[in-house]
């Protein structure tokens, strides 16, 4: 097999360097463990049925050296409110989710793979507010990238419920609420995630648009803007703005697309 003198993985995707690298990966075996979990490996499972019946910690030692070189949090204290969090949350709400796991949670935002200045912005985002760096992956199938985060009490610490959202009820946080400079960066994430700018010169249509099928989170961006001065209108999905100075406005009052 081919040494290399790099982390090969780390390397540019069109680098010969990278290219060898994951040819060589094809030549490699099949792991042992592989279509299998510890609870359907027959020898694993015997194993964990017997450490959790002695109360056995076999990453206790690991662990703990983890915590006193700062790689794994001792603790997981709120998040600081300000606007990077309620930009954040408002991205969430609209293309992203939360999942709970049983030692863990799982913060993901998805975004079309053609969105640079998307991707980047929110990935700096999740590190700055989080202190993690996230992973940044491509999907093989479709025109997307999901950018991903792991940590405990995520759900909690950000405020947004873990799962589908569709059906449940969302409300503004009073913070937010209370600062402007706060409600901007909180639409900012939103209509990021889910908002629209058209314009048509010939027809003089104007429109900025938010679109979303959970009626609470609707009713939010509707408050939000009028709370700004704005004058929106709603639909049965879309909260839309038609006036030409009212479109512009909003546009540079939450920055919208400029990356």
């Amino acid at each position: 097999m081919a040494k290399f003198s790099v982390i090969p993985n780390l390397l540019p995707h069109n680098d010969t360097r990278y290219k060898k690298w994951r040819e060589s990966l094809k030549k490699r075996p099949a792991p042992w463990c592989k279509g299998y979990t510890k609870e359907t490996h027959p020898s694993i499972a015997k194993m964990v049925a017997t450490f959790k019946k002695r109360k056995i910690d076999n990453f206790r030692n690991w662990r703990e050296e983890m915590k006193k070189i700062g790689k794994i949090p001792s603790n997981y204290p709120p998040f600081k409110k300000d606007g990077d969090l309620a930009e954040l949350i408002g991205v969430v709400l609209g293309d992203g989710n939360i999942s709970s796991f049983p030692r863990t949670e799982e913060l993901r935002i998805v975004s079309n793979s053609n969105n640079t200045g998307f991707i980047k912005r929110y990935a700096r985002l999740l590190s700055k507010v989080i202190k993690k760096r996230p992973n940044i992956r491509k999907d093989k199938n479709e025109n997307a990238v999901r950018i991903r985060i792991y940590q405990k009490y995520l759900s909690k610490r950000i405020g947004i419920p873990s799962g589908a959202r569709k059906n449940k009820n969302i409300n503004i946080p009073r913070w937010i609420l209370e600062k402007k400079a706060y409600l901007k960066r909180y639409l900012r994430g939103l209509y990021e995630a889910e908002g629209s700018f058209c314009v048509h010169k010939p027809t003089y249509t104007y429109k900025f648009l938010f679109s979303n099928r959970n009626e609470s989170l609707l009713k939010n961006v509707y408050r939000a803007l009028r709370i700004l001065g704005l004058h929106p209108h709603k639909s049965k999905y879309k909260i839309q703005i038609s006036k030409q100075k009212e479109v512009y406005k909003v546009k540079d009052l939450i920055r919208f697309r400029k990356y």
